[in-house]
Order: structure tokens, then C-alpha cells, then sequence
């Protein structure tokens, strides 16, 4: 059996685990996560001027086919929380990749928090969804 060479996007798959139960997402379309940093600089005068990124969380965006309530449902339940007690819930969101060698490489991207649109609804369209969120952290799982 051949192997692939690259990361191709259908390689992915991404779910959410917030307030104790896992939110399964089908049809994930896109993903795109970005580290972001904060840069410091020094510039000793005696030397080269150096240069240091701290790690500073991530951000992101995913794209899904709505085939099902799952992610508005979540959606919901954060925002009644919210309004009910004043907390704003986070989430943990995993992404898996099939990696070319056969191996599953697992990121958790830790305290999520997200928000969502969706096209407009219209006669004969599929509706699409798109959330872009912040993660404290990412780690890798296995």
C-alpha cells in the first residue's frame, strides 16, 4: 500500500470538549490555526541587537457544513451561562491529523473561547459556518 507524501486537508478532523461533554463537529471544511507571540527586543550596547518571541496563545479559524445543532447548541449553552450566572465557559478543542507515515498526531488547544456565523439561509443553499477562536495554549497529546 502506498503511502502519501504530504499533509493534505482531508488528513483533519477537529472536536470540541466543553463543560464535560465532547461536541463532535461533522464536515469540517477548513481549519487554520496561528501561534501568536509577543516580541521583545533588547539592544545591548556592547553587542548585536537580539530579538525574543514569547509565546502569547493561538488564534484560529475552522469552516463547517452545518449538518446538525451541535456547534449552535454549544453556542447556546455558553451564552446562557453567561447571561444565568456571569461565567464565560472555555473549552478545549483537539485536532487530529492522519500523518502521511500512518501515524495520528493529536493537538489540544486549551481554553478556547470562540464565536460563530453562518451564511444566510436561503432556499436550495447549504449553509456553511465559520467560528474563529483564541487558545491559551496548544499541546501536543500524542
Amino acid at each position: 500500500m502506498a503511502q502519501a507524501a504530504y499533509s493534505i486537508g482531508r488528513n483533519c478532523r477537529i472536536t470540541f470538549l466543553w463543560g464535560g461533554s465532547r461536541v463532535d463537529l461533522r464536515d469540517v471544511t477548513g481549519f487554520q490555526a496561528r501561534q501568536m507571540t509577543q516580541t521583545l527586543r533588547a539592544a545591548p550596547l556592547n553587542s548585536l541587537p537580539v530579538q525574543f518571541r514569547i509565546p502569547d496563545g493561538w488564534e484560529g479559524r475552522f469552516q463547517i457544513v452545518r449538518a446538525n445543532a451541535n456547534l449552535d447548541t454549544l453556542v447556546a449553552s455558553i451564552e446562557s451561562g453567561f447571561w444565568s450566572s456571569g461565567i464565560i465557559q472555555q473549552g478545549t478543542l483537539y485536532q487530529y491529523i492522519d500523518e502521511p507515515d500512518g501515524s495520528t498526531t493529536t493537538w489540544e488547544y486549551s481554553q478556547v473561547a470562540f464565536s460563530l456565523s453562518s451564511d444566510e439561509w436561503r432556499q436550495e443553499n447549504i449553509i456553511n459556518q465559520s467560528a474563529e477562536f483564541y487558545a491559551s495554549q496548544r499541546t501536543k497529546i500524542s
